[in-house]
């Protein structure tokens, strides 16, 4: 009987880590670049919209039409966000590189951990707006 129920246990423990998602619109809140704080900006918004496995990201500024910087594809394995760009609207050595963060979603803020592949660690919040 022990072993059918820590086997359960184990099941739903799995079962749990493979319906996380982050679909939705999520706002840059702030955070910390090589070990620099960064403020949430005040004059702009930075959403990202999460589907599935796909996201965009814009900027939100009165008055202007919003503007779409980066796109990419995403997975989730158990606490890991593997990115993938594949749109910068400006010159990106990244396109096409997987980029692995470290996420945790607590109440509505999502947080990335992590290292880009020019060796500069990151820490974002992004707090779920929709």
């Amino acid at each position: 009987m022990k072993n059918i129920l820590g086997s359960a246990l184990i099941v739903v423990l799995f079962c749990s880590f493979g319906s996380a998602s982050l679909k939705g619109v999520w706002e840059y809140c702030g955070g910390i670049s090589n070990g620099t704080k960064t403020e949430k900006p005040t004059a702009y918004k930075l959403h990202r919209t999460y589907s599935g496995s796909s996201y965009e990201a814009f900027v939100i500024e009165p008055g202007e039409k919003n503007f779409k910087y980066e796109a990419g594809d995403y997975t989730l394995k158990a606490d890991t966000c593997f990115e993938t760009q594949t749109y910068s609207h400006l010159a990106s050595q990244t396109i096409g590189v997987t980029v692995p963060y470290t996420y945790t979603i607590a109440h509505d803020t999502l947080k990335f951990k992590g290292i880009l592949p020019n060796g500069t660690p990151i820490e974002e919040y992004w707090k779920k707006v929709k």
